[in-house]
């Protein structure tokens, strides 16, 4: 009876060791993927202080990492930022890949292969696996890109009313000027061999130059529509419609952001998760939330230029006289 006691309890303790390591093992998981997917510019990250510095040439330890609800790109050097770029990305159809990515090449005036894809089958006068050389106008890479692997790029964006869009078929779109300068800081930073007047040539002519980075550069692309960064939290719309924009999880990043999220109402974040939209964040300091003035000092500003949006404030001051007028 007793050996019966004692293996039965033996059975029951490896049990529930088994299912404690289990939820462990699938709590450490569910964090690094949620990890994965925060914006890089959080205050959990960068401790409430980003610190920014101006570009070295020779200093290799350099990073990418995209926000993509931002509609932003930064590259970091020694930690640190160093340029910011307004970016287009996928469509909703085709949305960029979430996750670490590596690039390996900068080519300038890149062919461009199309891929065996329904999209591509769908265009007219285009052939999937023919080389269609940077001249030709149906290449759709424009005069530069970087290769994150399996299909996904940053290259030149067609329009200036790409950036802050849903616009590529998964990669990250970029002004020509905007372009240029990433790849000449990547190419600095990294000391590779590829001359100034190479640089030039490749500019002004329809040759194909190729950088070859003898060591990948990490590219993390994120999803991440509410952070508090730098001590003011930014609402980005949920733009591939993931379902990120729920008060509970507002109500996390606030808490771990110090604020007491009890005292905001449910109808208070609900409005405030209401004020982003395609082409615009929504802004606010914690020190306001804080104050319980989340809705009064708030702002809408622009995804691309990050500028104040004119409207809202003419809207906030018409609200503003109309009201006096009424006491």
């Amino acid at each position: 009876m007793r050996l019966k006691l004692k293996r039965t309890f033996a059975a029951l303790l490896f049990i529930a060791l088994f299912f404690s390591l289990h939820s462990k093992l699938s709590f450490a998981q569910t964090g690094a993927q949620s990890q994965t997917h925060e914006s890089a510019r959080s205050d959990k990250f960068t401790g409430g202080r980003i610190e920014r510095a101006a570009f070295e040439p020779g200093q290799p330890d350099i990073e990418i990492t995209v926000n993509v609800p931002a509609f932003r790109l930064t590259l970091w050097q020694n930690n640190k930022e160093v340029a910011v770029y307004p970016i287009g990305v996928g469509l909703k159809e085709f949305p960029i890949s979430i996750g670490e990515r590596k690039a390996s090449e900068v080519i300038w005036n890149p062919s461009w292969i199309p891929p065996h894809s329904d999209w591509v089958r769908g265009m007219e006068g285009v052939q999937p696996g023919e080389v269609i050389k940077a001249t030709d106008p149906r290449n759709p890479l424009g005069k530069l890109k970087i290769t994150l692997g399996s299909g996904y790029l940053i290259h030149q964006a067609a329009k200036t009313t790409d950036l802050g869009n849903l616009v590529s078929h998964g990669c990250v779109r970029m002004l020509r000027r905007d372009l240029y300068d990433l790849a000449e800081k990547i190419i600095a930073a990294r000391s590779l061999p590829v001359t100034k007047r190479q640089i030039e040539r490749a500019k002004v002519g329809s040759r194909m130059l190729v950088a070859a980075l003898d060591e990948p550069l990490t590219v993390d692309i994120n999803y991440d529509t509410e952070v508090v960064e730098a001590g003011v939290l930014h609402l980005y719309p949920d733009v591939y419609d993931r379902g990120t924009d729920t008060i509970e999880r507002l109500r996390a990043e606030l808490e771990a952001s110090g604020v007491d999220e009890s005292s905001v109402s449910d109808a208070t974040l609900r409005r405030m998760l209401a004020r982003p939209n395609k082409s615009q964040e929504y802004a606010v300091s914690v020190e306001s939330i804080n104050a319980n003035r989340a809705l009064a000092d708030g702002r809408n500003r622009s995804l691309v230029t990050g500028q104040a949006v004119r409207t809202n404030t003419r809207r906030r001051a018409g609200a503003a006289q109309r009201s006096s007028s009424t006491r």
